[in-house]
């Protein structure tokens, strides 16, 4: 493995904290290193620099620790999780966590899978298929304690897709960049008719950055009624805060 220079990942581990073993470390190195060979094929990222992705795809990913407890038997599925972020990066630095990646591109799929069995990861799976399908009662509904999604969609659509899936007493949270005010406002209502209810904003900026972050926690009060999610498509068209 190429000798990289780790010392501001890991002042930036520190900040959170967040100690890691050097095979953890390792791992995070030949994730880097898939995700570029892999990009020069298929769209993954715009971000390659390798100090940029550790600072805004890794470290932007465990900054979820901000928000909850990562140490317990958790699970969480992550929505939209696009090249495995933030799933993969909390499944490395927690291996305690059962991680479900979900995404609507199989290519994407396929590369997630090549990643997990590279890194021989343990309770973590990648699934092919769009958040509508895999919500249905007989699926993965209301089976999480948690959902994070990194995805870029509006508040209100991205939690008709993610609400479902978290177990009454769990949480949803939404990475955001620093204009958030308005979409939470405009969120408000479509969250509680998803049966969920904004508990708090976490701002911060990375560490040893000026890059502003948001984590929207989202507390999940009582079941999301069964027409929820809407067939395919339609949260993106018709969120609910313009009906």
């Amino acid at each position: 493995m190429s000798d990289y220079n780790l010392q501001q990942f890991q002042k930036d581990l520190q900040e959170f904290p967040i100690e890691l073993s050097s095979s953890q470390i390792d791992q995070f190195l030949f994730y880097y290193e898939m995700l570029i060979e892999k990009n020069k094929v298929m769209n993954l990222t715009a971000i390659t620099d390798f100090d940029e992705v550790l600072k805004k795809h890794f470290i932007d990913s465990l900054s979820l620790i901000k928000a909850c407890d990562l140490k317990g038997d958790i699970s969480i599925i992550d929505i939209g999780t696009g090249a495995g972020f933030p799933g993969i990066p909390l499944k490395i630095a927690f291996p305690n966590l059962r991680v479900t990646l979900l995404d609507s591109l199989n290519k994407r799929v396929n590369f997630l899978q090549e990643v997990i069995d590279s890194l021989k990861l343990k309770n973590i799976e990648a699934l092919h298929g769009r958040a509508e399908d895999f919500a249905k009662p007989n699926m993965l509904r209301e089976k999480f304690d948690l959902c994070v999604s990194r995805a870029v969609a509006n508040l209100s659509t991205l939690s008709e897709y993610c609400l479902p899936y978290v177990k009454v007493g769990g949480y949803f949270v939404s990475y955001k960049s620093e204009k958030v005010s308005e979409e939470i406002k405009e969120a408000d209502n479509s969250i509680k008719i998803l049966g969920g209810k904004i508990e708090e904003q976490i701002g911060f900026t990375l560490p040893s950055s000026d890059i502003c972050r948001n984590l929207i926690v989202i507390k999940k009060c009582r079941n999301t009624p069964k027409q929820y999610p809407r067939k395919a498509g339609t949260a993106s068209k018709k969120p609910l805060k313009d009906l």
